[in-house]
């Protein structure tokens, strides 16, 4: 790329990242809870995963499933949580264009692929259900594995090219990026170029892996409530249905705030305040992956079991 005298050389580029525009005053506050909820997220997620591998009667595909979900979770608060703490408490806002870039890039990576885990696990739900004496056949962990690598090339395909749509763009010496961390848009529209190109891709990009991966979802759980309600006992349903509800919880609590998110930051940008957009964002990714192992471990009760189990052998120890 050429890049003429009124133009900034990629390599010079340095942002600064304000936090939350005007709640500069509650920074710290804010970052109490928000620290909190990191912590908590990497430690009960590591819990889980250690949980699941250690515990034989756990290498189900269920749990194989909420495993690379844990997983997923751990990347995703940090990618973006430290260098949050550090605007929050040390006004640490300064960052480099290949760094901005690549935060940006992983930041969409892991929810691309977080979503195809969703997706996968309501595959799981849908044969254990509607297919029960064939579930063992169908997600054996040869399957599952695959599964696993499918989300993820599938997300570096979708989101690599973002990697070249921003870097194809001129930036003109505007740096200054009103948000706690770097995603596509905000890059995007810091260049004196057209964007029109990056905003038609982030829509076809919703539209194609994460709408279609929601679709598809419905569809599982409808085929699903149909097999339910076809069951003669209420109470077989209501255990039936059990079984599902942690991961409606987690579906609701991923999706609602990324959509939320999404139209706000391209339709809604005149109605909604820019500090309550910033803030929605920041929660959003640190809140679901600490509520996530949280969920399994209070409605799923072989995780339940496990996790007395292992605290009731360590205290023998202690």
């Amino acid at each position: 790329m050429t890049i003429s005298s009124n133009h900034t050389n990629l390599r010079d580029i340095w942002y600064t990242m304000t936090g939350i525009p005007g709640l500069e005053y509650a920074h710290i506050w804010i970052s109490i809870p928000i620290c909190f909820m990191y912590i908590v997220s990497v430690l009960g997620n590591t819990f889980l995963l250690f949980l699941i591998f250690t515990e034989r009667s756990l290498h189900e595909p269920m749990y194989l499933f909420l495993s690379m979900l844990a997983l997923a979770d751990i990347f995703l608060s940090t990618v973006t949580t430290p260098k949050m703490l550090a605007i929050f408490w040390f006004q640490d806002g300064g960052i480099s264009f290949g760094c901005c870039v690549s935060q940006m890039f992983f930041l969409h990576f892991i929810f691309v692929a977080e979503s195809a885990i969703l997706l996968a696990m309501a595959f799981d739900r849908y044969v254990a259900i509607c297919h029960p004496l064939r579930y063992t056949t169908i997600l054996t962990p040869s399957v599952i594995g695959k599964m696993g690598i499918a989300s993820v090339i599938r997300s570096f395909f979708i989101c690599f090219p973002l990697v070249f749509l921003v870097y194809r763009l001129a930036y003109c010496g505007r740096n200054i990026i009103h948000h706690s961390y770097c995603e596509h848009m905000g890059i995007a529209r810091l260049a004196c170029d057209s964007i029109k190109i990056n905003i038609y891709y982030g829509v076809i990009v919703a539209l194609f892996s994460t709408c279609l991966d929601v679709v598809l979802i419905i569809v599982s759980y409808a085929l699903i409530l149909c097999t339910v309600f076809r069951i003669p006992s209420q109470d077989a349903r209501l255990k039936t249905l059990g079984t599902c509800g942690s991961h409606v919880c987690v579906i609701l609590l991923f999706y609602t705030p990324a959509f939320f998110s999404f139209f706000a930051h391209r339709f809604g940008g005149h109605h909604i305040p820019l500090h309550v957009h910033i803030l929605l964002s920041n929660l959003y990714v640190v809140v679901p992956p600490t509520l996530n192992p949280i969920i399994y471990g209070v409605k799923t009760k072989k995780v339940q079991e496990k996790f007395v189990h292992v605290f009731s052998v360590s205290n023998k120890f202690c």
